[in-house]
């Protein structure tokens, strides 16, 4: 089977819209991918360099506030440092509503898509106070300008970003014959980052690595650090003397290791033929399936081993092997859900500043799908079987914001008619046809529609 523009929009893309068209080829999908962001430019987010500023503040706010706590300034410092967080609350909200609102209005379906699943490759969760707002500032600047190149410069801005190394208690970190640790009388060598970046970032779990180089390379990345309020800073003093040996391959000196170093070591992990095939079959498996063809697999695998590891040549690779057309396809994730209905809808006048109707419109309802917003239970990002999002509860949530949200958003309401229609490109079961047009309200029958097992599907 080959290129099919309805199929491309639903499986690959955001899903079909009443008033954009789908990509007519494999070419214009690669084209769109490699032109101007266009839904960012129409849906800013702010990146984490100007969020950097945000955090700054709160941390000089947070030290004002405990000393003489009796004190005016003490008072005030808590109250500025609280209306801070309550308007990076607001602000997070509206970053929310500016991705859905991407994902909604884009000629360029493919890339929200890779976006997202980059973004939960290189999960980071913001840790408490202000952090915890941060995901969406770090994704657009860590992430989204990184989809066609080479995967080693995502790797490099992902693991020296500062969300990320804050988030993996990187920043704690000391190398055990450092000079800060002798000074000290302590040890403190944290394996966190090193042991995600072999597991989840870069070979995966069972490639042929031990115990020995998870720890060589925990200590090649001492010294590697963040401060509040100044981003990302190598400190040498933390970092632990010698040379370290990762896979066979030693990085280093007698000195202090250095950026040079690291940056060494990433390139070799990015070339590695386990990370090729790691990160084939899990883009796979996102966009395809639980089960991906081999061949489909070995394709992609070698694209990145034959380009150097170039994103946008292992995208080529998947869409262009016939296997990418056949099959069931994915069940979506709440946020694919969320956002292909939104789309189908053609919804464009999301409630952006109004903090009630966004939680009650998406925060709690993605929560309930078992999908809260930026919040995967742990490092290694959200589950792709399909058995994992559809569960009773879940189920309920999806058919609940089915029947409740589109008549807010969409008024009026499309002919269920013609929505079955256009929403699944044509490709619509009989009795969901029969349901369609049998619904007694235009409110019922798009909710049997959005809820519909053939809506579920990629």
């Amino acid at each position: 089977m080959s290129f099919d523009p309805a199929l491309a929009e639903k499986r690959f893309g955001c899903g079909l819209s009443p008033v954009i068209a789908p990509p007519s080829s494999l070419a214009e999908v690669m084209a769109r991918l490699a032109g101007p962001d266009r839904a960012a430019e129409v849906w800013p987010i702010e990146p984490f360099s100007t969020f950097e500023v945000r955090i700054g503040e709160y941390a000089r706010l947070t030290k004002m506030g405990r000393r003489n706590k009796t004190t005016p300034e003490a008072k005030q410092a808590r109250k500025d440092r609280l209306k801070l967080r309550r308007e990076t609350a607001r602000e997070w909200l509206t970053w929310m509503g500016h991705a859905l609102s991407r994902r909604v209005t884009t000629e360029d379906g493919f890339r929200e898509r890779l976006v997202f699943f980059w973004a939960d490759h290189f999960t980071a969760q913001g840790k408490g106070s202000i952090h915890r707002y941060a995901v969406g500032p770090y994704v657009e600047e860590v992430i989204r300008p990184r989809l066609t190149g080479r995967f080693v410069d995502l790797l490099r801005a992902a693991a020296t970003a500062p969300l990320m190394i804050r988030a993996l208690d990187q920043t704690r970190s000391l190398g055990p014959n450092s000079q800060r640790a002798k000074k000290a009388k302590r040890g403190g060598l944290n394996e966190n980052l090193a042991r995600e970046m072999l597991e989840l970032h870069t070979l995966g779990v069972g490639a042929d690595y031990d115990q020995r180089d998870v720890t060589e390379l925990a200590e090649l990345l001492t010294g590697m650090s963040y401060k509040a309020g100044e981003g990302f800073r190598f400190r040498p003093d933390w970092s632990e003397p010698g040379a370290e040996t990762v896979l066979g391959v030693s990085y280093g000196g007698a000195g202090m290791a250095s950026m040079a170093d690291i940056e060494a070591a990433l390139e070799d992990l990015a070339r590695h033929p386990s990370t090729g095939e790691h990160l084939a079959r899990k883009l796979a498996v996102h966009f395809l399936g639980d089960a991906p063809d081999p061949g489909l697999v070995a394709s992609m695998a070698a694209a990145y081993r034959d380009s150097d590891g170039l994103l946008s040549e292992v995208y080529r690779a998947m869409l262009d092997h016939p296997a990418a057309w056949t099959g069931p396809g994915n069940i979506k994730q709440p946020v694919d859900f969320v956002g292909s209905g939104l789309r189908a809808l053609d919804a464009r006048d999301l409630p952006l500043r109004r903090q009630k109707m966004m939680q009650l419109m998406f925060v709690k309802p993605l929560a309930l799908m078992g999908q809260p917003w930026e919040q995967p239970d742990g490092p290694d990002g959200w589950p792709e079987a399909d058995d994992d999002w559809i569960t009773p509860q879940r189920l309920a949530g999806r058919l609940q914001w089915a029947l409740n949200v589109p008549p807010v958003l969409a008024d009026p309401l499309p002919d269920p008619r013609d929505f079955v229609e256009m929403a699944l490109g044509g490709d619509v079961p009989e009795p969901l046809r029969f349901a369609a047009k049998a619904a007694e309200s235009r409110a019922e029958g798009i909710a049997i529609i959005l809820g519909s097992p053939a809506f579920q599907r990629m």
